[in-house]
């Protein structure tokens, strides 16, 4: 295992742990995923208040060995500061640890500046030892270049992947030139790449910047344990495939973030907008059930409200994606002889 320095004090893993998938399995499976990640040499572990009980599957996995891994999580941003403590003990409590190594804002339309009283709660609880380094995450690249330039925060989560735009890059980059640790979240695109070597590859060359696996299954782990032992190289043949991804995906494809949702008709926007991309790039029978055509013919209640447009933190046009998608995932199963 590969290990940087993700900020001034905090060295970690290459490769991190990303445990909103964990929250599926049941106890004793996550635990054994997060131990085969520690004993494979993963030691940074990203988890939230907001992934129902993955925190706690996290405290009952590491906290025996909570002097040898850093531990990251999120809440929102409370309303009062009381409601930040309450917060932050709970988190506390579900990790079984005495402190945080990193407490992040998770995705707050406006971050909290210095003049923020829940900012200021941040900075009492790290005087008290409570947590070590003070995070936000975002999906917006205007926030993220204001957190940037406002001094205030030691990380920043944001999705990086290899098919990031430029602007997302050179963003990444002003991370490292302020002193920010960079931690990328959605390297695999929400699922839209397969295989996690081109980002690993496109992300190495950045020593600020660690991507944080999402891991559900073992052979999700033992495929990132194997690229971390053989670290791929961004060559020719590399960018080569990381240009193609490109051409096909282009800008305006779901990342699969879910902040649309709530949808008014229950349409499960984050999977259904980006499910042309899915039937190609992933196993394609995984998503031509019974219950996902259901799932999909439901687009056709769509009312065009707009809500899911104003809430898609990249502006995509939501209910023209899901009739492109449905469009296309009916002449798909035509082809396959499934409808």
């Amino acid at each position: 295992m590969r290990y940087t320095q993700l900020v001034k004090g905090l060295s970690i893993s290459r490769s991190g742990f990303g445990a909103l998938p964990i929250q599926r399995l049941a106890f004793p499976e996550a635990e054994a995923l997060l131990r085969g990640a520690f004993d494979g040499g993963i030691n940074f572990f990203d988890t939230a208040r907001a992934y129902s009980d993955s925190e706690e599957k996290v405290g009952r996995a590491l906290s025996p060995i909570r002097d040898q891994v850093v531990i990251a999580t999120k809440a929102r941003v409370a309303d009062t500061p009381d409601m930040f403590w309450k917060y932050l003990e709970t988190s506390l409590s579900m990790l079984k640890t005495d402190h945080i190594d990193i407490y992040q804002f998770h995705n707050p339309k406006e971050p909290p500046l210095a003049d923020s009283p829940i900012y200021a709660c941040m900075t009492k609880a790290r005087e008290q030892g409570k947590i070590r380094f003070i995070g936000i995450t975002n999906h917006r690249l205007y926030n993220a270049v204001n957190i940037i330039e406002s001094g205030l925060y030691d990380t920043l989560q944001y999705p990086l992947s290899a098919l990031s735009s430029d602007r997302e890059i050179e963003m990444a980059r002003q991370c490292g030139e302020h002193g920010m640790g960079f931690i990328a979240m959605k390297a695999l695109c929400g699922g839209l790449l397969t295989s996690a070597a081109p980002s690993m590859a496109y992300l190495t060359p950045m020593p600020h910047v660690v991507p944080i696996w999402g891991f559900q299954r073992q052979e999700e782990l033992d495929e990132v344990l194997a690229l971390e032992k053989n670290p791929p190289l961004l060559d020719g043949e590399m960018m080569a495939k990381i240009e193609r991804d490109r051409e096909e995906l282009g800008g305006g494809f779901c990342r699969g973030c879910g902040y649309c949702a709530p949808c008014a008709v229950g349409i499960e926007i984050h999977n259904c907008a980006r499910m042309p991309f899915l039937l190609r790039r992933a196993p394609w029978r995984d998503w031509v059930t019974p219950e996902w055509q259901a799932k999909m013919e439901m687009i056709t209640l769509c009312v065009h409200c707009g809500q899911c447009r104003t809430r898609c933190p990249y502006e995509l046009d939501c209910p023209a994606l899901l009739q492109y998608a449905l469009k296309d995932y009916r002449e798909f199963l035509k082809e396959k002889e499934l409808s």
